[in-house]
């Protein structure tokens, strides 16, 4: 499997391809990785690539030609291979089926993920891309359950600058104006793919899977070109400037049979030009009642997802609305809740402090109590202390009285 993804800014086309590697076991290959792994190895491609982007210059065609060769030639592409994002232009598409054809392993199928422009501004303008983790997220598809927070790991969310309706418009512009002649290129040479991207990542994928797995080249076709001999020449498309006529002409004479006319007129020298303008006009009728289909069919498929997107974005605008009013409300009551408790624990506060006082207060009366008691205990001893004092002065007294009687009476 040989695939190339093509696909706007913000078209999803970087999901997917992780998404086609998980499941086919085929590795997603893009120029910006390439330019990453190739500087990072200081690769003499890679140390031309730095020397560019240091002096502020793009890096050249032939450069990122040159690292894509060498990434295709190694051991876990020979199973198949999706580019992602490369080619972007008819020169680097032809150079690439130059690469391709010289391995002998042409490319298979070329998808074109088709995005509404107004949904792409949508998803670009919308996203927002976490500090922390790198984690993505929509504003308008799939926002974060916190303002400007990751929900993983709460990171701060970052928009970058250039992610404004202005910018974005102009970049859309220039994929436009850069792939529509690669887009003709691959359509020429039937291998081109397109389908809706504008529905649900799972969705899409399906309706990939079901593009890649009918490609554009036949078996027979394939196994042809890579059993060519090492040594001849591969057979290369070259994509010089040609007339429109010329061009209606290929695309006529590679995707329909011929009528006899055609193929008398063609097999005959010098009517070969007569053979075009005849393949050419059959073509014309055909094209033209085809393309008033297709512009049918467009317009009404556009409308519906115009509509879908309207509806989409009218029920998400609700849901984000409905979000913010529960926010609010439990915000409210988680408010009001810690107001209660606050109240309450206030309440506990001042309770508890009026209980500490009069503890307080019945520990001082005790206390004044006890020394009182204490006081008048002293007092009450030093009372019997100066009655006994008292009463033994005074029978010292009259022990003393005694005892001079008692001498005066020896004497006499």
């Amino acid at each position: 499997m040989r695939i190339v993804l093509i696909g706007a800014p913000g078209s999803g086309k970087g999901t997917q391809a992780k998404k086609l590697e998980a499941k086919y076991g085929i590795p997603q290959i893009s120029t910006g990785d390439l330019l990453r792994a190739a500087v990072a190895a200081q690769t003499p491609l890679g140390l031309q690539a730095k020397a560019a982007m240091d002096e502020g210059q793009l890096v050249s065609d032939l450069i990122v030609l040159g690292m894509m060769e060498e990434r295709l030639s190694d051991s876990d592409t020979q199973k198949g291979f999706i580019l992602d994002g490369f080619p972007r232009n008819l020169p680097q598409a032809a150079a690439l089926d130059t690469i391709l054809n010289r391995a002998r392993r042409p490319l298979q199928s070329a998808v074109l993920v088709n995005v509404d422009f107004d949904l792409l501004i949508q998803r670009i303008a919308g996203r927002r891309i976490c500090k922390s983790c790198g984690q993505m997220y929509n504003t308008y598809t799939s926002p974060p359950k916190m303002d400007d927070h990751c929900d993983l790991c709460g990171g701060t969310l970052h928009h970058r600058a250039d992610d404004n309706e202005e910018t974005i418009s102009n970049r859309l512009r220039v994929f436009e104006t850069q792939t529509e002649s690669m887009v003709r290129h691959y359509q020429i040479q039937g291998k081109l793919m397109s389908i809706d991207g504008s529905d649900e990542i799972d969705k899409v994928f399906v309706r990939l899977c079901k593009a890649i797995e009918e490609p554009a080249l036949s078996n027979q076709e394939v196994s042809e070109l890579e059993k060519t001999p090492k040594d001849s020449p591969p057979k290369v498309e070259t994509f010089e400037k040609t007339t429109k006529l010329e061009q209606k002409a290929k695309e006529v004479l590679s995707t329909t049979e011929t009528d006899p006319e055609v193929s008398r007129l063609q097999s005959s020298s010098g009517a070969i030009k007569e053979a075009i303008t005849m393949a050419v006009k059959k073509k014309a009728r055909k094209s033209a009642a085809k393309k008033k289909v297709v512009k049918k069919k467009t317009s009404m498929k556009k409308k519906a997802v115009k509509k879908k997107v309207v509806k989409k974005k009218g029920s998400k605008k609700k849901a984000v609305k409905k979000k913010a009013v529960k926010k609010k409300a439990s915000k409210k009551k988680a408010v009001k809740k810690k107001g209660v408790k606050k109240k309450a624990s206030k309440k506990k506060a001042v309770k508890k402090k009026a209980a500490k006082k009069k503890a307080v207060k019945k520990k001082a009366r005790k206390k004044k109590v006890a020394k009182k008691k204490v006081t008048k205990k002293k007092a009450g001893k030093k009372k019997t202390a100066k009655k006994k004092a008292a009463k033994k002065k005074v029978a010292k007294k009259k022990s003393t009285k005694k005892k001079a009687r008692k001498k005066k009476a020896k004497a006499k």
